[in-house]
């Protein structure tokens, strides 16, 4: 397959990605009667059997095995887990609690946050552009809390700890669905003891349940699972710089679901904040986009 052809491809699957991450808070407010803690289980223990169907699919068996005889990778993928999935039941928490512009600012910021992470962890240097970026983003959040006396939390907790659980998973020698597989394995038991122990929604208990309802709660597999394997498909054919040009789409549909699907009021602070992360956003693509072209035009005088 041609080059050309390789990356239209991966286009399309990196558009696929985040476009089904920015959809899944539609899926989430159709059983918005359920606690968010028990979607989460959902989520962990449905990626679980879809993921497990995967490896064997895969025939990566090998290399599952192989993470067991690395008893401090496992550690650190435990730890990775744990941010995970926090992340995870902070998203469905905000988006059925009327926080979906809190999700989607969190999102926003997350690529800001990466380039800070990358400097401070991965001795990255930030060009010009980028400070002054990070510099809006950082005026944004501090107007909101010293003006309008309000703490973006959920934005930043988002933000932080999915900024964090990425570099976690960059550092550590695994593969993206190994890494994943063995992520929900280790919540898998905490997932289950709460089921078993603690959920007493209505539909706590799947033999009770409408094949409808049940078809949904399994569904959190597909949702979790499938963007990420639309990602690696991306990952494995454009630049990383290019992959970050199509990050803002997840977010995009969360802000206009948020405001004109369901109506979370848009105040003064939210704009204020809102407006300052979008500068900042639209001084960092053109500074990659610059960036990059700078880089092909030198490799073809090379």
């Amino acid at each position: 397959m041609s080059l050309s052809r390789e990356q239209k491809l991966g286009g399309i699957f990196a558009a696929s990605a985040y476009s089904l991450w920015g959809v899944a808070p539609l899926y989430f407010k159709q059983i918005d009667f359920i606690p968010a803690t028990e979607i989460l289980l959902h989520r962990i223990v449905w990626s679980f059997v879809l993921l497990s169907l995967i490896v064997l699919a895969l025939r990566q068996g090998d290399k599952v095995l192989a993470i067991l005889r690395q008893p401090k990778m496992l550690g650190w993928l435990l730890l990775s887990a744990l941010l995970l999935g926090g992340n995870w039941g902070l998203f469905i928490w905000s988006v059925n609690n009327h926080h979906m512009l809190d999700a989607s600012l969190g999102y926003y910021i997350n690529p800001l946050l990466n380039v800070l992470l990358g400097m401070l962890f991965l001795g990255e240097r930030l060009r010009k552009m980028q400070w002054t970026a990070v510099a809006l983003a950082t005026s944004g959040v501090l107007i909101q809390l010293i003006t309008f006396g309000s703490l973006p939390w959920i934005a930043l907790t988002l933000a932080g700890s999915f900024a964090i659980y990425g570099l976690m998973r960059k550092k550590l020698a695994v593969d993206a669905i190994t890494g994943l597989f063995y992520e929900s394995l280790l919540l898998l038991p905490l997932a289950l003891w709460y089921w078993w122990q603690f959920a007493d929604s209505s539909a706590a208990n799947l033999l009770t349940n409408s094949w409808q309802l049940n078809g949904y709660l399994i569904a959190a597999g597909l949702v979790t699972t499938v963007p990420l394997l639309c990602f690696i498909a991306a990952a494995r054919r454009l630049q990383l710089s290019t992959m970050g040009f199509f990050q803002y789409i997840g977010p995009s549909f969360m802000f206009v679901f948020g405001v004109w699907l369901y109506h979370e009021p848009f105040a003064a602070e939210r704009f204020v904040t809102f407006g300052l992360i979008w500068l900042a956003l639209l001084l960092y693509t053109a500074d990659a986009w610059q960036f990059n072209r700078q880089r092909r035009l030198q490799a073809k005088l090379k």
